[in-house]
């Protein structure tokens, strides 16, 4: 079995530009920088720099268009957000075991009691798709 590759959170900076680039990509850097205003503007290089190390952590694609770079999601954001709840659930079940099972759905009830009623159909597809 190949194991899933595990995504760490991104900080604030990395969200803005990520966002920027699955709404709008292909995209240069001076083009996300150009879409970041208010709080989230920042220098060209410093936007640069962080799509440079995204493409590093390999959440960016990317290729050469002229002296730039154009950039692309490696992923979409839902698969992004799915593979980083699926580390982030893993790790804490094999902290906790029983006890963050418990948790979580304690907190899934207080969120929601009909997330209850979708957590038993994910089960049941679940064991289905292993039978």
């Amino acid at each position: 079995m190949v194991k899933k590759r595990t995504w760490e959170p991104l900080g604030h900076l990395e969200a803005a530009v990520m966002e920027v680039v699955w709404t709008r990509a292909p995209v240069t850097a001076r083009e996300v920088c150009d879409r970041m205003t208010g709080a989230e503007e920042r220098a060209y290089t410093t936007i640069m720099t962080t799509m440079d190390r995204l493409h590093r952590k390999g959440l960016l694609v990317r290729e050469k268009d002229g002296l730039a770079w154009r950039y692309a999601p490696a992923l979409g954001k839902a698969e992004f957000e799915k593979a980083l709840a699926d580390g982030l659930a893993a790790e804490i079940l094999q902290s906790h075991g029983e006890v963050a099972l418990s948790a979580f759905v304690d907190a899934a009830a207080e969120v929601d009691e009909g997330l209850l009623d979708r957590l038993a159909q994910l089960i049941s597809q679940r064991r289905k798709g292993r039978a």
